[in-house]
């Protein structure tokens, strides 16, 4: 749990601040779930300067709360949480500064989101708060005011969160929340997590990821997982003591998620995926009239895949899927044995092309369309779907035809725009695999829309 905050303060020397206005908002890692927003009589004056960034005065801060009369709820919105701020040594020694003159020690661990940032976003031209959310497209408004300032520091954690492909951040927060074992009171939390789609994660004692998968139903899957009986199984379940999870919003990008990190953290618990996860292609072969025929073969044997399978009953299967959706013939795609025209040609789904009766332009016209349909090769496009929350969509980026990454966002000018959808994008390797599995789910499942980019 997380307590993401901003302070906005008198000015003056070093120690001497006092706190003019102060936003936290609780965060479980994937929504805020409590937030505290209220000026603060600071009992000084306010320098000029400050006055004329933030817009505070003194005369605002007449009748609202002296700090003694809000430490209350602030230590019960921020226990057990770690403090998240951008520059948090800042904001963290002024809460402690008050706290210290009220007699009370004021202890959290802390995240700083300017750190995290020049970690996982080493490339950004600057890492002061307003300059980075707008090279981010993160919309920010009340700029300098405690509450603006600290949403749009929950919309840049969240996307650093999505970002951390190591885990970094949550590793390193398990490590500062913990010593020692977890309580049981800690375990409980299991019986917590969300009946949604996305990768949870199952850590030791050190925080080290020792299982990870992918999910329909987080809730659901881990529940099986601590109630199979095989020695696996309970060995995982006895050295699990913590899970999180990461909420994707959708299913493929799950999948990405969890082949990505597979290969990357390779959890000893979790089964890694195999150098190849295709083993038979769609082909394509000219017949005698100059007529395509689609056909089946071992992937090393395919000059050209046009589609990957993980079998020959999966590629039979959508062969044949295709087949009857484009009215393309049964017999030149080998799945009828007729020894003349095909059944289809009866029944009115076979144009002629088995008994030379259709133009063979328009029916090769027909066979690069259908094989064309889920075809990422060569491509640059965006795969978008639902997201995580209700006003939010998923984009995953290909460049010609191979993965760039994932990202999220909630404004159209965030992929309008190539240099903000490029920053928000979280990079993927772009292998075959990870194109097999991107083309395998839209074979069979609908995304939201797949918009094609201009170079």
């Amino acid at each position: 749990m997380y307590a993401i905050l901003d302070i906005e303060t008198t000015g003056g020397k070093f120690n001497e601040e006092g706190i003019t206005e102060i936003a936290i908002h609780k965060f479980d890692g994937q929504k805020v779930v409590d937030k505290f927003i209220s000026l603060v009589n600071p009992e000084k004056e306010i320098q000029p300067f400050v006055v004329k960034l933030t817009g505070i005065n003194s005369k605002m801060l007449r009748t609202a709360p002296k700090f003694y009369e809000v430490a209350k709820r602030i230590i019960e919105i921020t226990e057990d949480t770690v403090i998240v701020a951008h520059n948090a040594q800042f904001d963290y020694r002024i809460l402690r500064t008050e706290f210290r003159r009220l007699g009370y020690n004021f202890e959290r661990k802390t995240l700083c989101t300017v750190d995290l940032s020049k970690l996982l976003l080493p490339d950004a031209e600057s890492y002061s708060l307003g300059k980075l959310v707008r090279s981010l497209g993160i919309p920010v408004s009340d700029r300098h005011r405690a509450n603006g300032d600290a949403l749009a520091t929950v919309k840049l954690f969240k996307l650093l969160l999505a970002k951390d492909s190591e885990k970094v951040i949550i590793k390193d927060t398990i490590r500062k929340e913990t010593q020692g074992e977890l309580s049981e009171k800690q375990l409980d939390i299991i019986r917590d997590l969300p009946n949604e789609t996305g990768v949870f994660y199952m850590h030791n004692k050190d925080g080290d990821i020792i299982h990870l998968s992918k999910t329909s139903d987080i809730k659901k899957r881990v529940n099986q997982i601590f109630t199979k009986t095989n020695d696996k199984f309970k060995k995982l379940a006895k050295e699990t003591k913590k899970v999180t999870y990461e909420l994707t919003g959708n299913e493929l990008v799950a999948i990405l998620k969890e082949h990505q990190e597979l290969l990357k953290i390779r959890p000893k618990y979790s089964t890694i995926p195999k150098k190849r996860m295709y083993s038979h292609a769609i082909c394509t072969a000219i017949d005698e009239n100059g007529y395509m025929k689609l056909i089946i073969e071992p992937y090393r044997e395919c000059k050209e895949p046009l589609a990957l399978f993980n079998g020959v009953f999966s590629a039979k299967n959508y062969r044949y899927k295709i087949t009857k959706e484009f009215e393309l013939c049964e017999k030149l795609n080998g799945i009828s044995e007729a020894r003349n025209n095909c059944s289809g040609y009866d029944e009115g789904t076979c144009l002629g092309a088995c008994v030379n009766k259709e133009n063979v332009a328009e029916y090769n016209k027909r066979v690069i369309a259908a094989v064309s349909k889920n075809n990422i090769k060569g491509k640059k496009v965006l795969v978008i779907d639902k997201g995580r929350e209700i006003g939010e969509q998923s984009a995953i980026l290909l460049k010609n035809g191979s993965l760039v990454g994932v990202g999220f966002y909630d404004l159209n000018h965030q992929i309008n725009n190539i240099h903000i959808l490029e920053s928000i994008i979280t990079p993927m390797n772009g292998t075959r695999d990870a194109n097999y599995l991107i083309e395998s789910y839209l074979r069979k499942k609908r995304v939201v829309k797949i918009l094609e980019l201009n170079d």
